[in-house]
């Protein structure tokens, strides 16, 4: 595993009817749901460390702190980027920041931990 801070990835997406709160049954409002934000921002975090990983290793998610600042309307876009800001032996720590055109519309500190898949696969099993 070489997988050092500064690692970074983007996603940028455009707000659809299926990614409300509406959609996810998280709200009844037609705008970007919280459950579809943090899936994107998780889904950022994979992203940065993916090629960095050794073969046969993943990371799974462990901790999330998100803060839904504002509202994203259907046809927004909105970017996502996840920056690791901490390496702790397997434990990985990123920074998320999600912005539209005008404002930050949340922020976010997702904590991955690295392991090995076949284990962690067989340890389901039992």
């Amino acid at each position: 595993m070489t997988v050092d801070a500064g690692l970074r990835a983007e996603m940028l997406i455009m707000v659809e009817r299926s990614d409300t709160a509406i959609k996810m049954g998280s709200g009844d409002v037609p705008v970007l749901g919280t459950p579809r934000l943090l899936a994107i921002a998780e889904a950022a975090t994979v992203q940065a460390v993916r090629d960095h990983l050794a073969p046969g290793q993943t990371s799974v998610g462990t901790k999330v702190t998100l803060e839904h600042r504002a509202a994203s309307p259907v046809g927004s876009h909105v970017e996502v980027v996840a920056e690791l800001v901490e390496v702790d032996g397997r434990r990985l720590v990123f920074e998320v920041i999600a912005r539209d055109r005008h404002r930050i519309v949340a922020t976010a500190t997702i904590e991955r931990v690295v392991v090995d898949r076949e284990r962690f696969l067989a340890g389901l099993a039992r």
